[in-house]
């Protein structure tokens, strides 16, 4: 379900888990994208290995980009103001991931509604949480 505005919006409500592409192919083109083209931290898993990681990366901010995804397939019209996250464990590319989030917070006067984040690796371990603020139309 799409939500318009926060009058939609329900405490505790779970927004839609999504799997998102963790691939060498996608990880390695986001660290081109973004300038950080040298090494393999990021598009090998021996390369990255080799700098004491135990495999390829998936970087922080692609993996906050998943997070604010999420939040716009909820709510295309959501102005996502905050995420704050924790990074407690390395993300590996090729390794599939579940993002998800529940309504924590409904500020109906701000127009304000609190998210927690959570990124799964397959083993049900989390490797990155947080929140996030987000306005919605009224």
């Amino acid at each position: 379900m799409s939500i318009g505005s926060i009058a939609d919006v329900e405490f505790g409500a779970e927004l839609d888990p999504f799997q998102p592409d963790t691939s060498i192919a996608a990880t390695s083109a986001f660290a081109e994208a973004v300038g950080w083209g040298g090494g393999g931290r990021f598009k090998d898993h021996e390369l990255a290995r080799k700098e004491g990681l135990p495999g390829a990366l998936v970087p922080g901010i692609m993996a906050m980009g998943f997070l604010t995804s999420m939040i716009h397939r909820w709510s295309p019209d959501a102005e996502v103001e905050t995420i704050d996250t924790v990074f407690r464990a390395p993300l590996l590319a090729d390794e599939p991931c579940l993002i998800s989030a529940v309504v924590t917070d409904v500020d109906e006067q701000q127009g304000i509604v609190q998210l927690d984040l959570t990124v799964k690796n397959q083993k049900n371990e989390t490797r990155v949480f947080g929140t996030a603020n987000v306005r919605l139309p009224g």
